[in-house]
């Protein structure tokens, strides 16, 4: 019976398999990976958008810095931009591939890459046109942050003196908080930046810097992360969480 058994199945794979005629074409053709969006693909053009200059702001390339290693050529140091407006003055450093055109008639400002075949070339493009674009909005209209309080006895004040830190300069202002801790937690504002509270629950942010504006944002939400079973916590701008259904025994 066994012996039968193997004939039957080695009869069976030299036998050649017959597909339907619906069936020849998936066979047919190479498997080739497709991608799941129906978009086609498509470069960004972030870094080729010129930059909007308001009339109080003024944009200007410094030379670089002089280098201790003499080796190094001046085609190759980073270049220097400065940005200056009416809420202070700022300074980002581009690539030596990049270069900035500014036309101050049309008060527009474009960057430019060498190679634009070269993928990392391509990636700092972009990256470093958004940073310049935050420092002009930062020096003409600045950058915010609202902090939201929930919770039963949360508050938020605006100190001039702290109890438990030293002040890092002259006339460093400090956030106190009281989220449910037996001691008010105190921060200490970076420099050139403002903080207020319009309402004891709201913590209002403002500084020419937007990563060191969010920065500090993001280190006043650690002392109460928002959880998802109550909904306490520390909201940054319009943060939203998911509530979840209560554990139960």
């Amino acid at each position: 019976m066994t012996i039968r058994f193997n004939q039957l199945l080695a009869a069976h794979r030299r036998a050649a398999v017959i597909l339907p005629d619906f069936l020849l074409p998936a066979f047919s053709s190479p498997r080739t990976s497709k991608s799941f969006s129906s978009t086609s693909k498509c470069r960004s053009r972030i870094g080729s958008e010129p930059l909007s200059l308001p009339p109080n702001v003024d944009l200007q390339i410094l030379d670089p810095p002089v280098q201790k290693n003499k080796s190094v050529a001046l085609t190759e140091q980073p270049k220097i931009v400065e940005v200056k407006g009416p809420l202070g003055k700022m300074t980002v450093q581009i690539p030596p591939y990049m270069s900035l055109d500014h036309d101050k008639e049309t008060r527009k400002a474009t960057l430019n890459i060498l190679d634009r075949e070269e993928r990392k070339q391509r990636e700092m493009w972009g990256t470093t046109r958004a940073y310049l674009n935050n420092h002009i909005l930062g020096v003409s209209e600045g950058h915010t942050a609202i902090l939201r309080l929930v919770g039963v006895g949360y508050r938020a004040t605006v100190e001039p003196s702290a109890v438990t830190v030293q002040p890092e300069y002259p006339g460093q202002k400090f956030v106190s908080l009281k989220v449910g801790y037996t001691h008010p937690i105190e921060l200490g504002l970076p420099v050139g930046m403002k903080a207020s509270t319009p309402q004891p629950t709201r913590i209002l942010l403002e500084g020419i810097e937007k990563e060191v504006v969010n920065q500090f944002a993001a280190k006043i939400r650690k002392w109460r992360v928002p959880e998802p079973y109550k909904g306490k916590g520390i909201f940054v701008n319009g943060e939203t969480i998911k509530m979840k259904a209560k554990k139960i025994k």
